[in-house]
């Protein structure tokens, strides 16, 4: 018997429908998925250039409208990169997180920003 559905796999398997449907498979290789999330990743944010830290925090609608889009946009291109990939990208996140947990005790990194290799 296999495990229902997450959100994960039921938006992978929309947007293997959604290139699928528009003959995008010849473009959506691992390199090219890459360079899409990273601009993707860059253009999230232009919302928040120029403010203000206190600013970033309580974003107005149109504001947080486009940071939403942009947020949407990483996610679909992460979750097809990882998809082309073969990446169980719930799995990697959670590992990732014990990893994280491992390297930054909570004794020694609460409330610092410091990097592990500092």
């Amino acid at each position: 018997m296999s495990a229902p559905p997450t959100p994960l796999t039921t938006l992978r398997d929309a947007l293997r429908r959604f290139a699928a449907e528009r003959d995008w498979d010849q473009f959506h290789s691992p390199k090219n998925l890459a360079a899409a999330l990273a601009v993707e990743a860059a253009e999230l944010l232009e919302p928040f250039q120029w403010l203000t830290e206190e600013q970033s925090c309580h974003l107005d609608a149109e504001q947080l409208a486009a940071v939403r889009d942009e947020l949407a946009d990483v996610l679909l291109y992460l979750i097809r990169l990882a998809d082309k990939l073969g990446i169980d990208l719930d799995a990697a996140a959670r590992d990732k997180l014990l990893r994280n947990a491992t390297r930054y005790p909570i004794a020694t990194a609460r409330g610092s920003s410091r990097k592990a290799s500092d």
